[in-house]
Protein backbone atom coordinates (compact mmCIF):
# COMPACT_ATOMS: atom_id res chain seq x y z
CA UNK A 1 0.00 0.00 0.00
CA UNK A 2 2.89 2.13 1.01
CA UNK A 3 4.63 1.54 -2.59
CA UNK A 4 1.16 2.52 -4.20
CA UNK A 5 0.38 5.39 -2.17
CA UNK A 6 4.29 6.76 -3.42
CA UNK A 7 3.38 5.51 -6.75
CA UNK A 8 0.05 7.94 -7.19
CA UNK A 9 2.02 11.16 -5.06
CA UNK A 10 4.93 10.62 -8.04
CA UNK A 11 1.89 10.76 -11.00
CA UNK A 12 0.46 13.87 -9.29
CA UNK A 13 3.90 15.81 -8.88
CA UNK A 14 4.33 14.52 -12.77
CA UNK A 15 1.24 15.89 -13.65
CA UNK A 16 0.96 19.18 -12.15
CA UNK A 17 4.63 19.29 -13.35
CA UNK A 18 4.30 18.92 -16.95
CA UNK A 19 0.71 21.35 -16.57
CA UNK A 20 3.55 24.18 -14.83
CA UNK A 21 6.17 23.72 -17.74
CA UNK A 22 3.27 24.23 -20.44
CA UNK A 23 1.69 27.34 -19.25
CA UNK A 24 5.52 28.74 -18.87
CA UNK A 25 5.66 27.81 -22.13
CA UNK A 26 2.53 29.27 -23.34
CA UNK A 27 3.61 32.58 -21.68
CA UNK A 28 7.04 32.78 -22.76
CA UNK A 29 5.86 32.49 -26.42
CA UNK A 30 3.39 35.65 -26.35
CA UNK A 31 5.20 37.48 -28.91
CA UNK A 32 6.59 41.18 -28.52
CA UNK A 33 4.85 44.32 -30.61
CA UNK A 34 6.11 44.88 -33.95
CA UNK A 35 5.52 48.72 -35.43
CA UNK A 36 6.66 49.71 -39.19
CA UNK A 37 7.79 53.08 -39.97
CA UNK A 38 6.51 54.85 -43.00
CA UNK A 39 9.19 55.70 -45.88
CA UNK A 40 11.56 58.60 -45.16
CA UNK A 41 9.84 61.78 -46.45
CA UNK A 42 10.22 65.39 -46.85
CA UNK A 43 8.40 67.89 -44.86
CA UNK A 44 8.24 71.90 -45.44
CA UNK A 45 9.72 73.67 -42.41
CA UNK A 46 7.15 75.27 -40.09
CA UNK A 47 4.48 72.89 -41.36
CA UNK A 48 2.75 70.14 -40.56
CA UNK A 49 2.77 66.47 -41.87
CA UNK A 50 1.06 63.37 -40.73
CA UNK A 51 2.66 59.72 -41.10
CA UNK A 52 1.43 56.81 -40.64
CA UNK A 53 2.69 53.93 -38.36
CA UNK A 54 1.65 50.07 -38.20
CA UNK A 55 1.84 47.84 -35.54
CA UNK A 56 1.10 44.04 -34.09
CA UNK A 57 0.83 43.63 -30.34
CA UNK A 58 -0.20 39.82 -29.48
CA UNK A 59 -0.46 40.60 -25.98
CA UNK A 60 -3.34 43.98 -26.94
CA UNK A 61 -2.59 47.00 -27.63
CA UNK A 62 -2.24 49.44 -24.81
CA UNK A 63 -0.35 53.05 -25.71
CA UNK A 64 2.03 54.61 -27.83
CA UNK A 65 4.46 57.10 -27.54
CA UNK A 66 6.14 59.54 -30.01
CA UNK A 67 9.33 61.66 -28.93
CA UNK A 68 10.33 63.82 -32.10
CA UNK A 69 13.61 66.01 -33.02
CA UNK A 70 13.75 69.08 -35.64
CA UNK A 71 10.07 69.63 -34.64
CA UNK A 72 7.62 68.68 -32.34
CA UNK A 73 5.01 65.27 -32.68
CA UNK A 74 1.59 64.69 -31.10
CA UNK A 75 -0.94 61.82 -31.62
CA UNK A 76 -3.08 62.46 -33.89
CA UNK A 77 -5.34 59.01 -34.28
CA UNK A 78 -3.94 55.86 -31.49
CA UNK A 79 -4.39 52.31 -31.81
CA UNK A 80 -7.57 50.60 -30.63
CA UNK A 81 -7.26 49.34 -26.92
CA UNK A 82 -6.41 45.90 -27.27
CA UNK A 83 -6.01 45.28 -30.40
CA UNK A 84 -4.20 43.03 -31.72
CA UNK A 85 -2.71 45.21 -35.07
CA UNK A 86 -3.62 48.54 -36.38
CA UNK A 87 -2.01 51.77 -37.24
CA UNK A 88 -0.98 54.78 -35.39
CA UNK A 89 -0.80 58.33 -36.84
CA UNK A 90 1.41 60.97 -35.58
CA UNK A 91 1.19 64.56 -36.58
CA UNK A 92 5.03 65.90 -36.97
CA UNK A 93 5.34 70.10 -36.96
CA UNK A 94 8.61 70.37 -38.54
CA UNK A 95 10.66 73.32 -36.76
CA UNK A 96 11.83 76.47 -38.65
CA UNK A 97 15.77 74.94 -39.66
CA UNK A 98 16.05 72.61 -42.57
CA UNK A 99 17.87 69.60 -42.19
CA UNK A 100 17.21 66.20 -40.83
CA UNK A 101 14.23 65.49 -38.88
CA UNK A 102 12.94 62.36 -37.13
CA UNK A 103 10.18 60.70 -34.80
CA UNK A 104 10.40 57.57 -33.01
CA UNK A 105 7.31 55.78 -31.92
CA UNK A 106 6.97 53.52 -28.88
CA UNK A 107 4.23 51.03 -28.35
CA UNK A 108 3.36 48.87 -25.60
CA UNK A 109 1.14 46.24 -24.89
CA UNK A 110 -0.98 44.61 -22.03
CA UNK A 111 1.85 43.12 -21.32
CA UNK A 112 4.11 45.60 -21.02
CA UNK A 113 5.89 44.85 -23.39
CA UNK A 114 7.45 47.47 -26.16
CA UNK A 115 9.00 47.98 -30.00
CA UNK A 116 9.74 51.32 -31.31
CA UNK A 117 10.41 52.29 -34.87
CA UNK A 118 11.87 55.74 -36.38
CA UNK A 119 10.54 57.57 -39.13
CA UNK A 120 12.85 59.58 -40.91
CA UNK A 121 12.20 63.40 -42.39
CA UNK A 122 13.92 65.84 -44.32
CA UNK A 123 13.01 69.35 -43.01
CA UNK A 124 13.25 70.98 -46.52
CA UNK A 125 12.58 74.94 -47.80
CA UNK A 126 9.28 75.92 -48.00
CA UNK A 127 8.43 74.97 -52.17
CA UNK A 128 6.92 77.85 -53.85
CA UNK A 129 7.26 77.48 -56.95
CA UNK A 130 5.15 74.85 -59.04
CA UNK A 131 4.43 73.65 -62.41
CA UNK A 132 1.80 73.56 -64.17
CA UNK A 133 2.21 70.77 -66.80
CA UNK A 134 -1.49 69.84 -68.66
CA UNK A 135 -5.60 71.48 -68.64
CA UNK A 136 -7.37 71.69 -65.64
CA UNK A 137 -9.81 69.87 -65.20
CA UNK A 138 -11.16 70.01 -61.75
CA UNK A 139 -11.33 73.10 -59.41
CA UNK A 140 -8.21 73.93 -58.74
CA UNK A 141 -7.14 77.17 -55.83
CA UNK A 142 -3.41 78.85 -56.51
CA UNK A 143 -2.28 80.03 -53.56
CA UNK A 144 -0.88 82.91 -52.13
CA UNK A 145 2.68 83.79 -51.68
CA UNK A 146 3.06 80.89 -54.74
CA UNK A 147 4.72 81.12 -57.87
CA UNK A 148 2.70 78.87 -61.10
CA UNK A 149 4.59 78.02 -63.91
CA UNK A 150 2.76 77.43 -67.47
CA UNK A 151 4.54 74.72 -69.17
CA UNK A 152 2.44 74.72 -72.32
CA UNK A 153 -1.20 76.62 -73.19
CA UNK A 154 -3.05 75.65 -69.97
CA UNK A 155 -7.23 75.62 -70.08
CA UNK A 156 -9.93 75.79 -67.43
CA UNK A 157 -12.19 73.07 -69.29
CA UNK A 158 -15.73 73.45 -68.85
CA UNK A 159 -17.51 73.16 -65.81
CA UNK A 160 -14.16 73.70 -63.76
CA UNK A 161 -13.43 76.75 -61.25
CA UNK A 162 -9.78 78.02 -61.28
CA UNK A 163 -9.20 79.95 -58.00
CA UNK A 164 -6.15 82.48 -58.05
CA UNK A 165 -5.54 84.21 -54.65
CA UNK A 166 -4.12 87.43 -53.91
CA UNK A 167 -0.58 88.13 -54.68
CA UNK A 168 -0.39 85.01 -56.80
CA UNK A 169 2.11 85.17 -59.63
CA UNK A 170 1.74 83.19 -62.89
CA UNK A 171 4.52 82.53 -65.22
CA UNK A 172 4.89 81.41 -68.91
CA UNK A 173 7.83 79.36 -70.23
CA UNK A 174 9.01 80.39 -73.29
CA UNK A 175 7.04 79.31 -77.01
CA UNK A 176 5.82 79.96 -80.24
CA UNK A 177 3.57 78.31 -82.58
CA UNK A 178 1.56 75.65 -81.06
CA UNK A 179 3.97 75.08 -78.30
CA UNK A 180 2.81 78.69 -77.12
CA UNK A 181 2.68 79.34 -73.69
CA UNK A 182 -1.20 80.54 -72.28
CA UNK A 183 -3.79 80.14 -69.62
CA UNK A 184 -7.03 79.45 -71.48
CA UNK A 185 -10.42 79.63 -69.69
CA UNK A 186 -13.12 77.68 -71.80
CA UNK A 187 -16.56 78.09 -72.15
CA UNK A 188 -18.22 77.02 -69.51
CA UNK A 189 -14.87 77.15 -67.14
CA UNK A 190 -14.68 80.10 -64.57
CA UNK A 191 -11.45 82.18 -63.45
CA UNK A 192 -11.44 83.62 -60.15
CA UNK A 193 -8.46 86.16 -60.18
CA UNK A 194 -9.58 88.09 -57.34
CA UNK A 195 -6.23 90.19 -56.61
CA UNK A 196 -6.25 93.12 -54.27
CA UNK A 197 -4.54 96.45 -54.55
CA UNK A 198 -2.08 95.17 -51.75
CA UNK A 199 -1.65 91.97 -53.59
CA UNK A 200 -2.17 91.84 -57.33
CA UNK A 201 -2.14 88.85 -59.27
CA UNK A 202 0.69 89.28 -61.49
CA UNK A 203 1.14 87.27 -65.33
CA UNK A 204 4.33 87.20 -66.59
CA UNK A 205 7.04 85.12 -68.42
CA UNK A 206 9.47 82.81 -67.12
CA UNK A 207 12.35 84.78 -67.46
CA UNK A 208 10.94 87.61 -65.28
CA UNK A 209 12.41 87.15 -61.69
CA UNK A 210 9.79 88.99 -59.59
CA UNK A 211 8.47 87.29 -56.83
CA UNK A 212 5.09 87.57 -54.87
CA UNK A 213 5.18 90.34 -52.49
CA UNK A 214 6.82 92.73 -55.18
CA UNK A 215 5.09 95.08 -58.33
CA UNK A 216 8.44 95.94 -60.37
CA UNK A 217 9.93 93.40 -62.13
CA UNK A 218 13.64 93.36 -60.50
CA UNK A 219 15.19 92.42 -64.17
CA UNK A 220 12.85 93.00 -67.18
CA UNK A 221 11.92 96.38 -68.97
CA UNK A 222 8.45 97.41 -69.43
CA UNK A 223 9.46 97.32 -73.37
CA UNK A 224 9.99 93.85 -73.53
CA UNK A 225 7.48 91.33 -75.22
CA UNK A 226 6.20 88.09 -77.00
CA UNK A 227 8.07 86.15 -74.21
CA UNK A 228 4.85 84.04 -73.98
CA UNK A 229 1.67 83.64 -74.81
CA UNK A 230 -1.70 85.67 -72.77
CA UNK A 231 -4.78 85.61 -71.06
CA UNK A 232 -8.04 84.20 -72.72
CA UNK A 233 -11.16 84.50 -71.47
CA UNK A 234 -13.92 82.80 -73.71
CA UNK A 235 -17.95 82.55 -73.32
CA UNK A 236 -21.30 81.97 -74.71
CA UNK A 237 -22.38 85.52 -75.01
CA UNK A 238 -23.46 86.76 -78.89
CA UNK A 239 -21.11 87.58 -81.63
CA UNK A 240 -21.11 89.03 -84.91
CA UNK A 241 -19.19 86.45 -86.94
CA UNK A 242 -19.48 84.60 -90.09
CA UNK A 243 -19.89 81.56 -87.75
CA UNK A 244 -21.38 81.24 -84.12
CA UNK A 245 -19.54 79.66 -82.11
CA UNK A 246 -15.97 80.72 -83.70
CA UNK A 247 -12.16 79.36 -82.93
CA UNK A 248 -10.53 82.33 -81.18
CA UNK A 249 -7.33 83.53 -82.94
CA UNK A 250 -3.64 82.76 -81.21
CA UNK A 251 -5.08 79.22 -80.26
CA UNK A 252 -5.16 76.33 -82.74
CA UNK A 253 -8.24 75.07 -84.58
CA UNK A 254 -7.07 71.38 -83.08
CA UNK A 255 -7.86 72.64 -79.17
CA UNK A 256 -11.50 72.77 -79.09
CA UNK A 257 -10.91 74.89 -75.70
CA UNK A 258 -10.54 77.67 -78.17
CA UNK A 259 -14.17 77.74 -79.30
CA UNK A 260 -16.39 81.21 -78.41
CA UNK A 261 -19.62 82.78 -79.07
CA UNK A 262 -23.09 81.91 -78.25
CA UNK A 263 -26.68 83.37 -77.25
CA UNK A 264 -25.89 83.97 -73.27
CA UNK A 265 -25.36 87.92 -72.82
CA UNK A 266 -25.47 87.26 -69.01
CA UNK A 267 -22.64 84.27 -69.12
CA UNK A 268 -20.19 84.55 -66.18
CA UNK A 269 -16.32 83.11 -66.59
CA UNK A 270 -15.80 84.62 -63.16
CA UNK A 271 -13.89 87.61 -61.65
CA UNK A 272 -10.48 89.28 -62.57
CA UNK A 273 -9.55 91.95 -60.39
CA UNK A 274 -6.28 93.54 -59.59
CA UNK A 275 -4.31 91.72 -62.49
CA UNK A 276 -1.26 92.72 -64.61
CA UNK A 277 -0.66 90.75 -67.42
CA UNK A 278 3.20 91.07 -69.31
CA UNK A 279 5.75 90.43 -71.76
CA UNK A 280 3.34 88.41 -73.73
CA UNK A 281 2.08 88.01 -77.49
CA UNK A 282 3.88 85.62 -78.28
CA UNK A 283 3.77 84.65 -82.34
CA UNK A 284 1.89 81.29 -82.46
CA UNK A 285 1.81 81.66 -86.66
CA UNK A 286 2.52 84.40 -89.52
CA UNK A 287 0.65 87.43 -88.22
CA UNK A 288 -1.08 85.47 -85.19
CA UNK A 289 -0.03 86.79 -82.13
CA UNK A 290 -1.92 86.17 -78.61
CA UNK A 291 -3.29 89.25 -77.00
CA UNK A 292 -2.51 90.53 -73.40
CA UNK A 293 -6.23 89.65 -72.47
CA UNK A 294 -8.27 88.49 -75.15
CA UNK A 295 -12.21 88.34 -74.35
CA UNK A 296 -14.25 86.06 -76.75
CA UNK A 297 -18.11 85.90 -76.20
CA UNK A 298 -17.46 87.07 -72.66
CA UNK A 299 -21.28 87.83 -70.93
CA UNK A 300 -22.40 90.75 -68.60
CA UNK A 301 -21.73 88.31 -65.36
CA UNK A 302 -18.13 88.16 -65.83
CA UNK A 303 -16.46 91.23 -63.56
CA UNK A 304 -13.33 92.29 -64.93
CA UNK A 305 -11.98 95.47 -63.41
CA UNK A 306 -8.28 97.10 -62.33
CA UNK A 307 -6.48 95.14 -64.77
CA UNK A 308 -3.09 96.39 -66.45
CA UNK A 309 -1.54 94.87 -69.75
CA UNK A 310 2.19 95.91 -69.84
CA UNK A 311 4.55 95.28 -73.30
CA UNK A 312 2.68 92.97 -75.10
CA UNK A 313 3.54 92.20 -78.25
CA UNK A 314 0.21 92.19 -79.74
CA UNK A 315 -2.71 94.03 -78.61
CA UNK A 316 -3.34 94.94 -74.64
CA UNK A 317 -7.00 94.26 -74.80
CA UNK A 318 -9.23 92.88 -77.61
CA UNK A 319 -12.71 91.84 -77.22
CA UNK A 320 -15.01 89.47 -79.57
CA UNK A 321 -18.24 90.45 -79.13
CA UNK A 322 -19.73 89.12 -75.82
CA UNK A 323 -21.21 91.93 -73.37
CA UNK A 324 -18.45 92.15 -70.72
CA UNK A 325 -18.08 95.38 -69.11
CA UNK A 326 -14.15 96.76 -68.06
CA UNK A 327 -13.50 98.90 -65.77
CA UNK A 328 -10.40 100.90 -64.54
CA UNK A 329 -8.29 99.55 -67.12
CA UNK A 330 -4.00 100.16 -68.23
CA UNK A 331 -2.42 99.53 -71.59
CA UNK A 332 1.02 100.32 -71.65
CA UNK A 333 3.85 99.70 -74.38
CA UNK A 334 2.20 97.45 -76.53
CA UNK A 335 3.81 96.40 -80.01
CA UNK A 336 0.28 96.28 -82.09
CA UNK A 337 -3.16 98.13 -81.13
CA UNK A 338 -3.93 99.15 -77.13
CA UNK A 339 -7.76 98.57 -77.61
CA UNK A 340 -9.08 96.54 -80.02
CA UNK A 341 -12.59 95.87 -80.80
CA UNK A 342 -14.04 92.99 -82.93
CA UNK A 343 -17.37 91.11 -83.98
CA UNK A 344 -20.06 93.78 -81.94
CA UNK A 345 -19.24 93.62 -78.37
CA UNK A 346 -21.76 95.17 -76.41
CA UNK A 347 -20.21 96.60 -73.37
CA UNK A 348 -18.19 98.81 -71.85
CA UNK A 349 -14.73 100.23 -71.40
CA UNK A 350 -15.28 102.31 -68.25
CA UNK A 351 -12.01 104.48 -66.44
CA UNK A 352 -9.04 103.48 -68.85
CA UNK A 353 -5.22 104.71 -69.56
CA UNK A 354 -3.69 104.26 -72.50
CA UNK A 355 -0.05 105.02 -72.93
CA UNK A 356 2.56 104.33 -75.87
CA UNK A 357 1.08 102.10 -78.22
CA UNK A 358 3.40 100.58 -81.50
CA UNK A 359 0.02 100.55 -83.60
CA UNK A 360 -3.42 102.54 -82.65
CA UNK A 361 -4.62 103.47 -79.38
CA UNK A 362 -8.07 102.62 -80.55
CA UNK A 363 -9.13 99.51 -83.15
CA UNK A 364 -12.91 99.96 -83.41
CA UNK A 365 -13.77 97.33 -85.88
CA UNK A 366 -17.69 96.57 -87.05
CA UNK A 367 -19.70 94.07 -87.12
CA UNK A 368 -18.62 90.82 -89.31
CA UNK A 369 -22.41 88.72 -88.98
CA UNK A 370 -25.70 89.49 -88.84
CA UNK A 371 -26.08 90.48 -85.07
CA UNK A 372 -25.30 94.19 -84.49
CA UNK A 373 -24.33 95.76 -81.08
CA UNK A 374 -22.17 98.91 -79.96
CA UNK A 375 -19.96 99.48 -77.16
CA UNK A 376 -19.28 102.02 -75.12
CA UNK A 377 -15.69 103.94 -74.40
CA UNK A 378 -15.39 106.51 -71.67
CA UNK A 379 -13.76 108.47 -68.78
CA UNK A 380 -9.82 107.51 -70.98
CA UNK A 381 -7.04 109.43 -71.05
CA UNK A 382 -4.76 108.35 -73.75
CA UNK A 383 -0.70 109.64 -74.02
CA UNK A 384 -0.38 108.83 -77.79
CA UNK A 385 3.94 109.19 -78.17
CA UNK A 386 5.22 106.67 -80.49
CA UNK A 387 1.37 105.25 -81.76
CA UNK A 388 0.80 105.29 -85.48
CA UNK A 389 -2.68 106.47 -84.67
CA UNK A 390 -5.21 107.81 -82.46
CA UNK A 391 -8.12 105.74 -83.75
CA UNK A 392 -8.85 103.58 -86.78
CA UNK A 393 -12.53 102.98 -87.13
CA UNK A 394 -14.77 101.16 -89.81
CA UNK A 395 -16.92 102.22 -92.08
CA UNK A 396 -19.75 100.23 -90.16
CA UNK A 397 -18.46 101.11 -86.63
CA UNK A 398 -20.57 101.40 -83.48
CA UNK A 399 -19.37 102.82 -80.92
CA UNK A 400 -20.33 105.63 -78.28
CA UNK A 401 -16.83 107.79 -76.99
CA UNK A 402 -17.15 110.37 -74.25
CA UNK A 403 -14.91 112.12 -72.02
CA UNK A 404 -11.80 111.38 -73.28
CA UNK A 405 -8.35 113.21 -73.17
CA UNK A 406 -5.66 113.13 -75.92
CA UNK A 407 -1.87 114.11 -75.22
CA UNK A 408 1.36 113.24 -76.41
CA UNK A 409 0.41 113.63 -79.66
CA UNK A 410 2.86 113.99 -83.00
CA UNK A 411 2.35 114.60 -86.21
CA UNK A 412 0.79 111.72 -88.58
CA UNK A 413 -1.27 110.41 -85.45
CA UNK A 414 -5.10 110.98 -86.59
CA UNK A 415 -8.25 109.93 -85.27
CA UNK A 416 -9.09 108.99 -89.22
CA UNK A 417 -12.95 108.02 -89.39
CA UNK A 418 -16.97 109.76 -88.48
CA UNK A 419 -18.64 106.52 -89.53
CA UNK A 420 -22.71 107.29 -88.61
CA UNK A 421 -22.59 104.58 -85.66
CA UNK A 422 -20.11 106.57 -84.59
CA UNK A 423 -21.48 108.87 -81.17
CA UNK A 424 -18.72 110.83 -79.28
CA UNK A 425 -18.74 114.01 -77.21
CA UNK A 426 -16.16 115.56 -74.47
CA UNK A 427 -12.88 114.68 -76.17
CA UNK A 428 -10.20 116.98 -74.99
CA UNK A 429 -6.93 117.03 -76.29
CA UNK A 430 -3.45 118.97 -75.96
CA UNK A 431 -1.62 119.24 -79.48
CA UNK A 432 1.52 120.54 -80.58
CA UNK A 433 2.47 123.62 -80.95
CA UNK A 434 1.83 125.02 -84.18
CA UNK A 435 -0.78 122.68 -85.45
CA UNK A 436 -4.30 122.92 -85.70
CA UNK A 437 -7.33 120.17 -84.28
CA UNK A 438 -8.06 119.16 -87.88
CA UNK A 439 -3.87 118.24 -88.42
CA UNK A 440 -5.11 115.10 -85.91
CA UNK A 441 -9.07 114.53 -85.89
CA UNK A 442 -10.18 114.02 -89.41
CA UNK A 443 -13.60 113.78 -91.18
CA UNK A 444 -15.39 116.04 -88.64
CA UNK A 445 -14.16 114.52 -85.95
CA UNK A 446 -12.44 118.18 -84.73
CA UNK A 447 -16.47 118.50 -83.74
CA UNK A 448 -15.97 116.60 -80.77
CA UNK A 449 -12.95 118.32 -79.62
CA UNK A 450 -11.59 120.99 -77.08
CA UNK A 451 -7.73 122.26 -77.09
CA UNK A 452 -6.59 122.60 -74.19
CA UNK A 453 -2.83 123.31 -72.76
CA UNK A 454 -1.27 120.55 -70.42
CA UNK A 455 -2.42 119.71 -67.56
CA UNK A 456 -5.69 121.68 -67.62
CA UNK A 457 -7.71 118.82 -68.76
CA UNK A 458 -10.86 118.28 -67.60
CA UNK A 459 -11.90 114.55 -68.80
CA UNK A 460 -10.32 111.60 -68.99
CA UNK A 461 -9.24 108.99 -66.41
CA UNK A 462 -9.64 108.76 -62.42
CA UNK A 463 -5.96 108.03 -61.90
CA UNK A 464 -5.90 107.57 -58.06
CA UNK A 465 -7.66 103.71 -58.97
CA UNK A 466 -4.27 102.83 -60.05
CA UNK A 467 -2.03 103.67 -57.65
CA UNK A 468 -0.28 100.67 -55.15
CA UNK A 469 -1.07 98.07 -57.52
CA UNK A 470 0.11 99.02 -61.03
CA UNK A 471 3.50 98.44 -62.77
CA UNK A 472 2.73 102.00 -64.38
CA UNK A 473 2.01 103.80 -61.44
CA UNK A 474 5.21 102.24 -59.72
CA UNK A 475 7.30 103.50 -62.81
CA UNK A 476 5.62 107.13 -62.28
CA UNK A 477 4.32 106.53 -65.92
CA UNK A 478 1.11 108.30 -65.12
CA UNK A 479 2.27 111.76 -64.48
CA UNK A 480 0.46 114.36 -66.31
CA UNK A 481 -2.89 112.01 -65.98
Amino acid sequence: MKTNYLKIIGFFIFVLTIGFTSCKKEEDTIQVPTVAAPATVDVEKTLPIDLTFNYTAAGGFKSANPVATGGTATIKTSGASGSNSGSVVVTFTAGAAIGAGSVVLTVTDNENQTASATAVLNIVEEQIIFPVVGNITANTTWESGKVYVLQSRIAVVAGVTLTIEPGVIVKGQAGTGANATALLIARGGKLMAEGTADSPIIFTSVADEIMPGEIVSPNLDPVLNGLWGGLLVLGYAPISADANPSQIEGIPPSDQNGLYGGDNAEDNSGIIRYVSIRHGGTNIGEGNEINGLTLGGVGSATVIENIEIVANQDDGIEWFGGTVVVRNAIVWNTGDDAVDTDQSWGGTLDNFIVINPGDECFELDGPEGAMEAGHNLMNGSVRADNAQGLADLDDNSIVSMNNIYFFGITAGQDFDLNPTGLTASNFQATIPDGTVVTDFFKHGTDAYVTIVPAGSHTVGANVTAFQGWSWAAAAGELEGF
